[in-house]
């Protein structure tokens, strides 16, 4: 296995990790309020998400920048049930494109805080590499993959929720929002 397909499959399965669902609660609760129509919208919020992540993964790794691990587990569960409460709000919004600009804004900012929270991760890691540009480039595009994967499960099982009950789906997006934000609150709480 290259050193490329290692690192990229360990960003692939970090991502994907059950036992650390925070990342996947976000990326859930980032696409909860759209369909597959809005593929382009969801798009552009991940990628605002993924570069948010990258740019603080990489400084970190670098050690450009250094943070307090406890306050950053603190913030990732604090970003959820910001989004979660998002969902909410933006759902009873009459005007979605300009609440899309605010949720792309959001989605880029948090990304930062959940990058720091990957970090010491990639840190241990590369500890031995003699150059880290391609192990993370692989590990963000693992990473990117991963989200894909979250990302193509919600819509499909929004396009469900949406076809089955059509005229309830804003309280699918209510149900779904305030449970995954009940589940961040108790992991900021635990």
């Amino acid at each position: 296995m290259t050193d490329f397909s290692l690192y990229l499959n360990l960003g692939l399965t970090h991502i994907l990790d059950l036992n650390g669902y925070d990342h996947i609660l976000f990326v859930t609760t980032l696409c909860l309020v759209y369909q597959w129509k809005d593929y382009k919208e969801v798009g552009i919020l991940v990628t605002a998400f993924t570069l948010g992540h990258s740019i603080t993964l990489a400084l970190a790794v670098l050690e450009l920048i250094q943070f307090n691990p406890d306050v950053i587990e603190f913030l990732i569960p604090v970003t959820i049930i910001i989004a979660s409460i998002e969902n909410i709000a933006v759902n009873r919004l009459p005007n979605f494109t300009q609440a899309a600009l605010l949720r792309y804004v959001t989605a880029g900012t948090f990304g930062l805080i959940h990058g720091m929270g990957f970090s010491n991760y990639l840190r241990m890691l590369l500890m031995d590499e003699q150059s880290i540009a391609l192990p993370l480039f692989a590990f963000n595009i693992g990473l990117e993959i991963g989200q894909l994967v979250i990302v193509t499960l919600v819509l499909s099982l929004n396009y469900l929720a949406f076809k089955l009950v059509p005229k309830q789906f804003n309280w699918y997006i209510i149900a779904g929002s305030s449970a995954i934000g009940i589940t961040a609150l108790v992991l900021l709480l635990g």
